[in-house]
């Protein structure tokens, strides 16, 4: 991540991160993951006769056929889950102007994520994309699991700079063959000029095996540009260097659009394929954040 840390360093700020999230996770998040993640798996139990008021739509018609009496099917909550984290690790997550930067805010919301589901009894795993799939770590349980996850997200430098979400989503799809529950922690700053998304195609085929929600991290500084005159910017993912006059209007203008219409045809492609999504700016309590979107659900 472009500054050296010791291993002491690296364990100081695992353990604050571990100690802050998991008793977030234990007071707040346990319950409401489990109300808002759990239940969605129903698995086959066995046949009953029909009561009053059974759902005409569990009726097992060859039992009923076979028995000349009305049946039904019941089914129990699947109670494990496995739950995967794709976590975007470009370069641009080292952005950040309001004391914490992108990496930094999507470390803590997994690690709250992470938590909340090891306290359920579920598996969790992580896959660490830029433009190319960086690293997967196989969904486990377990403390010493959870921790090398989370020093991972911290101190992970990529092999590349770019941006892939698409990629990602792709290895997903091939990589779990079960239905999991799977996060995306990104700014999904992944689009052409115009705005539209690039991972639309694989978003469709990914959401249609998995129950995908997206968790948007961005910085407030990202929505426009100041007016600071000319500015020597470079593009943190490609490299490229620019001259931009920040005292047009015209330019502010431009960027400012681009950025709207990105983040509006993002919300648009997640409501058309039903993906629960939630956007936390760096200078926002991602905890009111994760709360209302845990209750949408």
């Amino acid at each position: 991540m472009g500054e050296s840390r010791t291993p002491s360093d690296l364990l100081k700020k695992v353990r604050k991160i571990e100690i802050r999230t998991k008793a977030l996770s234990h007071q707040i998040f346990a319950g409401e993951y489990h109300s808002a993640f759990k239940g969605r798996g129903m698995a086959f139990s066995e046949v009953r006769e029909y009561q009053y008021g059974d759902d005409v739509r569990s009726m097992d018609w060859n039992v009923t056929a076979r028995l000349r009496s009305p049946y039904v099917k019941v089914f129990e909550e699947e109670r494990e889950m496995t739950v995967v984290l794709l976590i975007d690790v470009s370069r641009s997550g080292l952005f950040g102007t309001r004391g914490m930067t992108k990496r930094e805010m999507i470390a803590e919301i997994a690690a709250v994520l992470s938590f909340s589901a090891i306290i359920n009894n579920d598996k969790v795993g992580a896959l660490f994309f830029s433009d190319r799939v960086e690293q997967f770590i196989p969904p486990k349980k377990g403390r010493s699991h959870l921790l090398h996850i989370i020093r991972e997200i911290i101190e992970y430098t990529p092999a590349s700079d770019g941006t892939d979400i698409g990629g990602a989503l792709r290895f997903l799809t091939n990589a779990i063959k079960k239905r999991c529950t799977a996060f995306i922690l990104s700014d999904m700053l992944d689009a052409d000029p115009d705005g539209n998304p690039l991972y639309e195609d694989a978003m469709k085929v990914a959401a249609g095996r998995h129950d995908i929600s997206v968790i948007k991290v961005y910085d407030p500084r990202e929505e426009s540009l100041p007016n600071v005159g000319l500015v020597h910017a470079k593009d943190s993912e490609t490299g490229r260097s620019v001259w931009i006059d920040t005292s047009s209007r015209k330019m502010r203008e431009a960027y400012g659009r681009w950025f709207s219409d990105a983040s509006a045809k993002g919300v648009r492609l997640f409501n058309k394929y039903k993906i629960d999504n939630v956007s936390i700016a760096t200078d926002q309590d991602y905890v009111k954040g994760l709360k209302a979107f845990f209750d949408r659900r």
